[in-house]
């Protein structure tokens, strides 16, 4: 009987978790993430604001709940699109069914793209739990790349150099994609520093393509981002 009441409760407390998180998103698509308040998020559930905190002790425990999910439903999105390419040494293909994932996932979440990409939230500085779930997306366009260049089939004509201002040293940007993703080796700092010129770009494409920045200049959308997406990878030296 014991581990019975235990279980329903779990089930309880998990049912009641899933709709104060349904409700943050709402209010995150009604007024932003700025003006998420436990307090109003309690009302939308029925709830009193003191019971609220016994699952979210506070507003920023709610916003990082939020973010995770928003970064996972992101990185499930970019997975899907780059394990559906059954060549795997096909990296272009993989580049671009990845870019295309996210900016396809950021359209019909627009306002879960703000809460991770937008303008930063007031007194709110994201734990490092949110770190795993933001790096699903660049974990698989840096496989991509990488896969390009251990094929040998890397574009020799491709741009190279270290970008100015990128953090070469031994603590700095390439010991830590090394160490995040895995991999055998440290990566050329050429190498690190482009795809991180590359990744900024496409977030920031697509960034610009939600908030507006580009009407007047882009009739068609997708047709621009595939071109600014393919040109990247060969910036990278893909072919």
């Amino acid at each position: 009987m014991e581990s019975v009441t235990r279980t329903a409760r779990q089930r309880a407390r998990e049912e009641i978790t899933a709709e104060i998180l349904q409700a943050g998103r709402a209010a995150l698509a009604e007024s932003g993430p700025g003006e998420l308040s436990l307090r109003a998020v309690a009302r939308s559930v029925g709830m009193v604001s003191s019971a609220v905190y016994r699952y979210f002790p506070s507003r920023d425990d709610l916003l990082t709940a939020l973010i995770v999910i928003a970064y996972d439903e992101l990185g499930t999105a970019a997975e899907t699109a780059d394990d559906g390419i059954a060549d795997r040494s096909d990296a272009r293909a993989r580049w671009l069914a990845t870019c295309r994932a996210v900016r396809s996932w950021a359209l019909a979440h627009p306002h879960d793209y703000a809460l991770l990409y937008g303008s930063p939230v007031r007194d709110y500085a994201a734990p490092a739990t949110t770190v795993v779930p933001a790096m699903r997306v660049v974990r698989r366009l840096v496989d991509a790349v990488v896969t390009e260049r251990a094929t040998g089939s890397a574009d020799p004509t491709a741009p190279t150099g270290v970008p100015d201002g990128f953090d070469t040293s031994v603590s700095g940007a390439v010991e830590a994609m090394t160490d995040l993703f895995g991999l055998d080796g440290a990566l050329p700092a050429e190498l690190v520093g482009r795809t991180l010129m590359a990744w900024s770009t496409v977030f920031g494409t697509i960034s610009f393509e939600l908030w507006g920045h580009l009407v007047g200049s882009v009739t068609d959308h997708d047709a621009y981002f595939d071109g600014v997406v393919t040109r990247l990878w060969h910036d990278l030296g893909g072919r």
